[in-house]
């Protein structure tokens, strides 16, 4: 008999590569054939990418929480565990948790001690495999305790009781309590202690009186003196400096007493300062404490017709501003430094405040604030981690978090906020909403782009890479962008830092990947300075499509006779969900390199960044590093210009009467299209022409706007040929002569 062993190989599945192996045994005689059957062998493993990962959470106390885990694709199929801050979690042991058939860790009631940072295990007999960290932070929002009891009657006939926050106190960045901690009211007539007056009472009411009356002197002098250098001023509220060749010079001089005939503008004496009695929020319920809008820094003229803000201690006065808008319950948010915060004063003149470096403006056209008022107005801008905005979906943010306010200020014309957006708005790819926060911390969506109503309060010009909105109530905003297919697109930047000097055993390379937005470059750019590390090559831009497909980076052409890399890993990975939700800051890899010989030759190597598509299809980008490589003069922030708040006719290139003269020469129709319209086409701003419509001033709102993208390089030429080019039957209409100075 002769036996003979058959082997066959057979590749089941070509995708992955995968190999099922049979063998079979053969036997023959004389009285025939055999064959036993075939055993079948397949050969295990388990996929690095985890299918889904766990996401942070922050969840009120008591809440249930949802992990979901679906692990990668492996045979056999991946067991699945989790950590709780590195410790097995097991059900069995805390009924509260349990872990569903599709793998995801369930807390039916969250507490204080399931905050923590969880991690889902996968693993076979081939290889154990974990997810990236999820944080959740179960808070607590505070509650009163009861009042306290009612205190003995004093001799004003009051008496006041008190309670604390404190049932339960906030915990893990929950709430405060709103409403009052201290309550007093008068005493009833059999409570109250009344006492005589004496002698020595009224003495006391005599001296009371006088120094009333001394101060209200003092007040009428300050007040007299105060008026007498106001008459003095020059008022001027165009500045002749700022005119090119579109429009004539303009030079406002004050009145004379032989000529009355001469144009002035008088200061407005009439400002006062505003005091808000009540919420600053409309719908916030319950006491609210008075809210006192002080004169603050007041304008004052300079050379040139230019105005500007006093500012005698810049800094402790922000602080001192930041401090006094902390106490107030909307405020308690604020980011608590000055670098990424612009306040001023503001009267009907207008202004202009920004935040260096970031792309963050807000504009005050002229009118906006009603005569009569003095606004001290903020504008802030807000890390992501820093305040709670949920996404639902596939929402992501792209744009900063920014404020300004405060909130419920009487408005008579929109004001303009500009900020930068990473998306690349397509109708067909982006749905985009407008957020705003509201006074009770919940978040609303108040415009729809493309879905705009002419009446809406809110209205936005989306450019590629700024949006420009405006808005008649100051509050917290933020756009926020849904993909409806695989062509939605965020703008990333990459950039590569490391140490100046390699003065150790190791060198670390940081690639970054940021939203491309200039407040992010400057946060990252501010990091890496207290870092020590500078730019090594120029910023790249990535147009990172919905793929679902992480980020990988790896290090190539190390010289192995000068370096090691300490990375065990062929390439490292930034997990998708991470980057495209836009909330996670300084989002990068780390390359660690060891030094292997003492040559102190520079390093010279390729760093590679790529993510599959879809279709199976990569894209590539290629950092080439080589000695002298630097590009720190890409990143010179200090260098540039920029006041964080400008007041009056220097906040705007338009002189101040040219543009009054605009506006009520193109504000009626015009049978001949010499109006507004046309001056909106002229400005491709034709796509708006209902939104200017159901303004009282098409033309000032088209003024503003222009105002706001093309501050402070702005061409006046080109926007006094547009003006002249609209057929006015007198030219000069759009002039200001000496004569009328």
């Amino acid at each position: 008999m002769e036996v003979r062993i058959n082997v066959s190989r057979q590749q089941v599945e070509k995708v992955f590569g995968l190999e099922e192996y049979w063998c079979q045994c053969v036997a023959w005689s004389s009285s025939g054939t055999t064959k036993s059957q075939k055993a079948y062998i397949r050969i295990a493993y388990l996929r690095k990418n985890f299918e889904q990962e766990p996401l942070a959470k922050e969840v009120s106390l008591e809440q249930g929480i949802v992990l979901p885990c679906r692990p990668p694709e492996g045979i056999p199929p991946a067991e699945v565990e989790w950590l709780r801050n590195e410790d097995l979690v097991d059900p069995s042991q805390d009924p509260n948790v349990y872990i569903t058939r599709e793998h995801s860790l369930v807390v039916r009631q969250a507490r204080l001690a399931d905050t923590a940072n969880y991690t889902c295990v996968a693993k076979n007999i081939v290889a154990r495999r974990r997810s990236a960290s999820a944080a959740v932070i179960v808070y607590v929002d505070g509650s009163w305790s009861p009042w306290s009891k009612w205190s003995a009657c004093g001799l004003d006939c009051t008496h006041w009781r008190s309670r604390e926050c404190s049932d339960p106190a906030p915990r893990n960045g929950g709430e405060e309590c709103q409403g009052a901690d201290l309550d007093s009211r008068n005493c009833t007539s059999d409570l109250c202690v009344h006492t005589a007056s004496g002698p020595e009472d009224v003495a006391l009411y005599v001296g009371l009186v006088a120094v009333a009356v001394c101060l209200l002197l003092l007040l009428l002098v300050l007040i007299l003196v105060y008026c007498r250098k106001k008459e003095g001023l020059d008022s001027d509220v165009a500045d002749s400096s700022i005119l090119t060749s579109g429009f004539q010079p303009v030079s406002i001089k004050p009145s004379k007493a032989d000529n009355p005939h001469l144009l002035t503008i008088q200061p407005d004496l009439s400002t006062t300062t505003t005091t808000y009695q009540g919420s600053l929020c409309p719908r916030q319920d319950g006491p609210s404490p008075k809210f006192q809008l002080t004169n603050g820094h007041l304008l004052s003229p300079l050379s040139g017709g230019r105005h500007t803000l006093h500012h005698s201690s810049p800094t402790s006065e922000a602080e001192d501003f930041v401090s006094r808008l902390s106490t107030q319950n909307y405020f308690r948010s604020l980011p608590r430094g000055i670098s990424n915060m612009a306040y001023g004063t503001f009267n009907f003149l207008g202004g202009r405040l920004m935040i260096p470096h970031t792309g963050v403006s807000l504009l005050i056209p002229p009118d906006a604030i009603p005569r009569g008022k003095i606004y001290e107005i903020y504008l802030t801008l807000h890390k992501p981690e820093d305040v709670r905005l949920p996404l639902a979906g596939c929402q992501t943010l792209l744009s900063p978090i920014v404020s300004c306010g405060p909130p419920g200020v009487l408005l008579t014309r929109p004001v303009i906020l500009a900020m930068d957006h990473c998306g690349e708005p397509s109708p067909e790819s982006w749905s985009l909403r407008l957020k705003k926060q509201s006074c009770e911390g919940s978040w609303e969506d108040v415009l729809h782009l493309g879905e705009e109503a002419p009446s809406q309060l809110y209205y936005c010009q989306l450019e590629a890479g700024t949006c420009y909105i405006f808005t008649e109530q100051l509050g917290r905003f933020a756009l926020v962008g849904e993909a409806l297919s695989v062509a939605a697109a965020k703008r990333l930047k990459l950039l590569l830092f490391a140490p100046v000097a390699c003065t150790s055993l190791e060198y670390n390379i940081r690639v970054y990947c940021l939203q491309d937005t200039r407040d992010a470059l400057k946060e990252v750019v501010q990091l890496e300075k207290q870092l020590g590390g500078q730019l090594i090559q120029e910023p790249r831009v990535l147009h990172l499509k919905d793929s679902y497909h992480n980020l990988r980076l790896s290090i190539h052409d190390v010289p192995s006779s000068l370096w090691k890399s300490k990375l065990l890993v062929s390439y490292q990975e930034i997990p998708f969900y991470h980057i495209w939700n836009g909330t996670q800051q300084y989002l990068h890899c780390t390359f660690t390199l060891e030094r292997v010989s003492p040559s102190t030759s520079d390093l010279a190597c390729k760093v590679w960044v790529w993510q599959v598509e879809g279709d199976g299809q990569s894209f590539n980008i290629n950092f080439n590093i080589t000695k002298d490589t630097r590009f720190t003069e890409l990143l010179a922030l200090e260098s540039e210009g920029g006041v964080p708040a400008l007041v009056g006719p220097s906040a705007f290139k338009i002189p101040f009467l040219i543009r009054q003269k605009i506006i009520t020469s193109l504000d009626p129709p015009c049978s001949r299209g010499a109006d507004w319209r046309t001056l909106a086409q002229k400005l491709h701003l034709d796509s708006h022409l209902s939104f200017f419509a159901s303004k009282p001033s098409p033309t000032a709102m088209i003024l503003n706007l222009w105002e706001a993208r093309h501050f402070p390089n702005g061409n006046l030429s080109q926007l006094a040929a547009a003006v002249a080019g609209l057929g006015q039957p007198d030219g000069g209409l759009f002039t200001v002569s000496e004569a009328e100075c």
